[in-house]
């Protein structure tokens, strides 16, 4: 699909569920989030700049309540996750698509297959309640933060 995915997920869709393995090789399936906001946020390379002053966002931001999980989704193998994660301290999972389906389930898929910077705000029932397409990676959790306080 490249550059010119026709999937264009909006709020009040159905959020995609998928099964992937987190940096610690654990499967993490958006089902079992039921009853908690998810934030999914898609980030082209492990590494990277941009990525690293993305995760680092959510790593020193104020703390989100409790119902709220933060899980970043990249097309890095498990071992680049893990290396990524345990680098740069974060507390929260890393997924790995190596195979690109999420990315391209979301509509996410990019230059060279690598993922699209953009985050997905999913309710607790398992419904897209907002997209963020203009994402500012080193204030991402900020805006994320903000973003929350309409989600349910």
């Amino acid at each position: 699909m490249g550059l010119f995915s026709s999937i264009s997920l909006k709020p009040g869709d159905d959020a995609p569920d998928f099964t992937l393995k987190d940096q610690a090789g654990r499967l993490i399936t958006l089902a079992s989030l039921r009853g908690k906001r998810v934030v999914l946020y898609f980030y082209p390379k492990a590494g990277t700049p941009g990525c690293t002053k993305e995760a680092c966002s959510f790593r020193d931001a104020p703390r989100f309540p409790p119902d709220v999980v933060v899980l970043g989704v990249s097309k890095d193998s498990v071992d680049a996750q893990k290396k990524f994660s345990e680098k740069n301290r974060l507390s929260f999972p890393l997924l790995a698509d190596s195979d690109g389906t999420v990315i391209v389930a979301y509509g996410v898929d990019g230059l060279f297959g690598f993922a699209k910077r953009k985050t997905f705000l999913i309710d607790s029932k398992g419904k897209v309640a907002k997209v963020i397409e203009d994402v500012h990676s080193a204030m991402h959790a900020a805006e994320v933060g903000e973003a929350l306080k309409a989600v349910r």
